[in-house]
């Protein structure tokens, strides 16, 4: 099928080449489209009801409103999920994953937004049906959580345009530079590790900085005050695309040299994982998948099935 062999190489891309692969160069160049902010969601990509994955749903689950699909949502950032112009209502590329799998389960979506420390609580103590946003995989995790996998999680080296830096593939390449992380993240952890395989190599230290405020990262950044930043790829990848302003030049996944996933949480022991991920799984054969990622400019995080509590990111 086309869309399961563009999917694999994307996919391909991602976990074998660490500079921007043809895939991540693509997406950035591709025209920018309006961003949708109202509530209704008039592009927000649809689907039909999958029997298969309907009859997965366990006959003693019990959803938090009958009929509904209730789902934690975090706005804050784009692509993940932002606030709608009515400032209620969550929208994004999470929220148009969560679309798919209601629609595939043939029920009404229902978004609540929370505070990023509150979706653990909710669902497992049945709040919510399940958490949509850019949760990962972890075997920490799994001792509480069912996961169902969507999506790539994937970090990326962002630089200026003008700067001279044109790809970062591991840890000799930072030496000697200027890099901004978000304290006490996965990326901290891999920058931190680098730095020790250099200083063993004799190589220069990176020297690591930490921004609380976005804009004035921006400005360190576009200003030469740093040379780079190592951020969750999807934020800045749709942030280089809107604004024309940064380039991405090395990309990993979130756990490097581990692999992670992006996955919906549900309740640990409630046995509606499988039926998210038959709904995702139809929604991949379908092409309606890529459609909705790409309507974010996410394609390039593409997965070629959804897993039910794969192999997390080890246990720290």
């Amino acid at each position: 099928m086309i869309i399961r062999s563009r999917l694999r190489g994307l996919l391909l891309g991602a976990a074998l080449v660490f500079a921007p692969p043809a895939a991540f160069a693509a997406e950035q160049a591709a025209p920018v489209a309006e961003i949708d902010l109202s509530p209704e969601q008039a592009g927000r990509v649809r689907a039909q009801v999958v029997p298969e994955a309907v009859a997965l749903i366990p006959a003693d689950f019990r959803f938090v409103t009958p009929g509904k699909l209730t789902v934690a949502s975090v706005p804050g950032h784009l692509p993940f999920a932002a606030y709608a112009t009515d400032t209620k209502t969550s929208v994004g590329a999470e929220p148009d994953i969560a679309q798919l799998v209601a629609d595939s389960l043939g029920l009404e979506l229902e978004l609540v937004p929370v505070a990023w420390a509150d979706w653990p609580l909710g669902v497992t103590s049945g709040k919510y049906d399940a958490v949509i946003h850019n949760v990962t995989v972890t075997e920490e995790r799994k001792d509480k959580f069912d996961f169902a996998t969507y999506r790539q999680d994937l970090i990326g080296f962002y630089v200026a345009n003008d700067s001279k830096v044109l790809k970062i593939d591991g840890a000799p390449d930072v030496a000697g530079l200027k890099v901004a992380v978000g304290s006490g993240t996965n990326q901290e952890q891999i920058l931190l590790r680098w730095i020790e395989e250099n200083k063993a190599a004799g190589l220069p230290d990176a020297q690591v900085l930490y921004y609380d405020d976005p804009a004035v990262l921006d400005l360190a950044l576009l200003s030469g005050r740093i040379d780079a930043y190592l951020h969750p790829n999807a934020v800045q990848a749709f942030k280089a695309r809107r604004e024309g302003k940064t380039r991405l030049v090395g990309v990993f996944s979130g756990g490097f040299p581990e692999t992670a996933e992006i996955a919906v949480a549900t309740r640990k022991g409630s046995g509606i994982a499988p039926a998210f991920a038959a709904a995702l799984n139809a929604q991949i054969a379908s092409g309606n998948y890529l459609l909705a990622l790409e309507r974010w400019g996410l394609g390039a995080e593409a997965v070629t099935e959804s897993r039910v509590n794969p192999p997390g990111l080890p246990r720290k």
